[in-house]
């Protein structure tokens, strides 16, 4: 069987649209498993001195689990400086938030900004 190039550019242009449908599906659902909390108490996180003294900042990126009553179970790094990030996750586990129906994960960003 032989295959035109209109019947073959369809194709590619009908697997494309199901590419990107398939796509916007997950980014949909993976926004609903991200909820946003409200925070009640939160504990500033201690800025490591060889940090400071390296002059190193920057967001670092957290994934939060959090339990039905509030209280954090996990803190999962997603992104940023080795060095702060520890720090950040030390004060997010002493952080407690609303209750909710459920447990959900919660992201948070925290800025480390070095003095000028």
């Amino acid at each position: 069987m032989k295959i035109d190039r209109k019947t073959s550019a369809r194709f590619v242009f009908r697997r494309s649209g199901l590419i990107a449908l398939a796509l916007a599906f997950v980014f949909v659902f993976s926004g609903r498993a991200a909820e946003e909390r409200a925070v009640k108490s939160r504990v500033a996180p201690v800025y490591p001195e060889i940090a400071k003294r390296m002059r190193i900042s920057g967001v670092v990126k957290l994934e939060v689990t959090v339990d039905a009553d509030g209280k954090v179970t996990d803190v999962k790094p997603v992104s940023g400086n080795g060095m702060l990030s520890q720090a950040a996750q030390d004060a997010v586990r002493k952080w407690r938030f609303a209750p909710g129906p459920e447990q959900t994960i919660v992201n948070v960003d925290l800025n480390f900004a070095a003095a000028q």
